[in-house]
């Protein structure tokens, strides 16, 4: 299963040479995910809800193939490549037109919310897993 959305490159999302500034990768990266989530029926709110849990990120990185520039049309594909016991890796495909400009990872963790509001690593809710098979 996978998922796919696109973003706009804005002006403020680039550097004095009007490429893209390598941090929107990441923030893009993470709204994919937000998106998803979203696409599923869940949030940030109702994963805590209906699961009591989090997906916290344990890792992220990304390559760069191809400058995005102002006005571009970014599309960010993204399919969970990797499921283990109490984590699972996102990856995803960045694009221009079709042209290839980008390759990332989101190593997320499963976590539960325990004593004092603080996260604990769980097993993922096979529940959760259905979701995105």
């Amino acid at each position: 299963m996978s998922f796919e959305t696109t973003y706009s490159v804005e002006w403020g999302d680039c550097d004095e040479a009007g490429i893209v500034f390598y941090p929107n990768y990441f923030y893009w990266l993470d709204c994919t995910w937000q998106r998803w989530l979203r696409a599923k029926g869940l949030s940030q709110r109702e994963l805590k809800k209906r699961f009591g849990a989090a997906t916290p990120l344990m890792d992220v990185g990304c390559n760069f193939t191809a400058p995005v520039t102002y006005d571009d049309e970014l599309t960010v594909a993204a399919t969970i490549s990797e499921w283990k016991e109490k984590r699972f890796l996102v990856s995803y495909t960045l694009s221009v037109g079709g042209r290839p400009t980008a390759r990332g990872h989101e190593l997320r963790a499963w976590a539960v919310v325990g004593e004092g509001g603080r996260l604990k690593s769980a097993v993922i809710d096979p529940a959760f897993r259905r979701l995105f098979d």
